[in-house]
């Protein structure tokens, strides 16, 4: 048949509208040459080329001929099936891909926050498994000082007196440390130090309240809470600790390649791979 510009698949039941042009990303593979050949595994029904497939591991086929990545969700576990089914369709490449199934599986990423609460003063260090993350949230965090007037940490606003960004103390890529609260200065001053989380404009005095919008920050990020200890009750140490599956960078291809031609399994990272 004459190449259509849209192409219908019915696969295993499941319908697929498409361009015929990525159908042909890969020349050689089934799915191209379907258009123009006579395969006895691609039925034309009613305008419609039924296969008698997975259509839900089709989708995932799909996904790598619009983008030439591969990018599965964290809790795809089909790995060898879906390699399968690419060598089905003749698209050996993203076979090839499929087999590096240590690189596209997600990864656990442990984050730890302690706090310590010393007088009018709250002492935070953030230590990440993942530098990425951690260089993140950095960004996120800013810091505030100022010299004010009989002000305590329990002021819920902080004066009109002008406040002066802090740079957040790096110790090393995996942690970050920052103070909160006031300190006696001299006379009746006191240096008061805030924290501001993005996107919560509020600037936060008091240990308690950055804590608290640090965890539900944290949370919203996709992490679980899942423990809390007390390290030290002498200096009122508090150590909260969270988990979640880190998805990996997709892995793409360099460019359509023929089936068994040299350099077919060539794969190179989207982007560079951080924290390791």
């Amino acid at each position: 048949m004459s190449n259509p510009e849209v192409v219908t698949l019915c696969v295993g039941g499941v319908r697929f509208v498409t361009r015929a042009c990525t159908l042909q990303q890969f020349p050689e593979s089934r799915l191209a040459r379907m258009l123009h050949d006579d395969d006895q595994e691609f039925k034309l029904v009613n305008g419609e080329f039924f296969v008698d497939r997975d259509g839900t591991l089709f989708s995932h086929i799909m996904d790598f001929l619009r983008t030439l990545q591969v990018s599965l969700p964290t809790d795809f576990s089909d790995y060898q099936r879906l390699k399968r089914e690419a060598e089905f369709y003749g698209l050996y490449p993203l076979a090839e891909l499929l087999s590096q199934e240590h690189l596209l599986k997600p990864r656990l990423e442990i984050l730890e926050v302690r706090i310590s609460l010393q007088d009018m003063q709250a002492f935070f260090r953030i230590f990440g498994s993942c530098s990425a993350t951690v260089e993140t949230l950095a960004e996120q965090i800013t810091l505030f000082t100022g010299q004010q007037s009989g002000q305590s940490w329990n002021s819920p606003f902080p004066s009109q007196k002008p406040l002066f960004p802090l740079p957040l103390e790096r110790p090393s890529h995996h942690d970050m440390v920052f103070q909160c609260g006031t300190d006696y200065s001299a006379g009746n001053q006191f240096v008061a130090r805030y924290v501001s989380i993005k996107p919560d404009n509020r600037k936060l005095i008091n240990g308690t309240n950055v804590l608290g919008l640090l965890l539900d920050t944290l949370l919203k990020d996709g992490f679980r809470l899942i423990s809390t200890r007390t390290v030290s009750s002498k200096e009122k140490v508090e150590c909260y600790s969270f988990e979640r599956l880190r998805r990996p960078p997709g892995l793409t291809v360099t460019g359509s390649q023929s089936p068994g031609s040299s350099g077919a399994a060539q794969a190179k990272r989207s982007q560079a791979q951080k924290g390791k």
